[in-house]
């Protein structure tokens, strides 16, 4: 679907302690630039959703924050534990998980050819608290008792949605501060649908700051606090995520709604 909001607005002012600022960000690949100097903030706590059409640059975000892709220019700052700002372009990817940030790939990136519980173990690799990491594998069965049922078995015999909730237990499991979501919907049916977004209000309400990239820009504005649209990589709308579902570009360009 194609669109095109009105001109970018300014940021406007969010309460809160700001965890992440990504700051006039650019990716390319070769001579293709996926974002054009973009820019966002995520407060603490917040569930902030980045709505958009495929190709919108969404995921290039996602990658970037991980330090998966370089940024060609820009820079994101992570306010760490201890109130220090790293820039996260200037660190690799296991640092980065390291420092509270955890990703759920699109696609899941399960490991099919393990079993359920060597993929959740493989999420606290980076880990050497025992008792802790017992304890939040414990908290990811609460979550999804069906991954529970399936410990043992491997995991790519698992339908598409028990492999998205593996995905994201996994990430639980590096105990993060900040969890990136790619599409968590992606390939499910409605009513799995429905369940993986309780489940991700639920995981917020825990305690994790959640940013989600998501199609289903319905369900996702729903359950999010803030809202970005990205549009051919530059964001034209950004506001508390009732004000942006209640936009009338928004509700026709990707809501569905006249």
């Amino acid at each position: 679907m194609t669109t095109t909001l009105a001109e970018p607005a300014a940021p406007k002012p969010q309460s809160g302690t700001t965890i992440l600022t990504v700051e006039n960000l650019i990716v390319r690949y070769g001579a293709i630039e996926a974002l054009h100097g973009v820019s966002l903030q995520v407060i603490e706590g917040q569930i902030v959703t980045l709505i958009g059409a495929n190709g919108a640059g969404k995921s290039s975000l996602l990658r970037c924050i991980s330090a998966l892709v370089p940024a060609a220019k820009g820079c994101i700052k992570y306010a760490e534990r201890d109130g220090n700002l790293t820039d996260l372009c200037r660190t690799s990817a296991h640092c980065v998980v390291e420092k509270g940030i955890s990703h759920v790939p699109e696609g899941r990136g399960i490991f099919p050819n393990m079993t359920v519980t060597e993929n959740l173990d493989l999420g606290a690799y980076l880990r050497r608290d025992k008792a802790a990491i017992a304890s939040d594998l414990e908290r990811v069965f609460q979550l999804f008792p069906r991954v529970k049922e399936r410990r043992n078995q491997m995991a790519g015999t698992m339908s598409g949605g028990e492999q998205q909730m593996l995905a994201i237990g996994r990430a639980l499991m590096s105990r993060p501060r900040i969890l990136l979501m790619d599409e968590p919907s992606l390939g499910l049916a409605p009513l799995l649908v429905e369940q993986i977004f309780r489940i991700i209000a639920e995981i917020n309400k825990q305690g994790v700051t959640v940013l989600l990239v998501e199609q289903n820009a319905h369900m996702a504005l729903q359950i999010a606090h803030y809202a970005y649209v990205l549009e051919t990589g530059t964001i034209p709308l950004q506001g508390p995520a009732a004000e942006v579902k209640g936009n009338d570009q928004v509700r026709k360009a990707y809501l569905g709604e006249d």
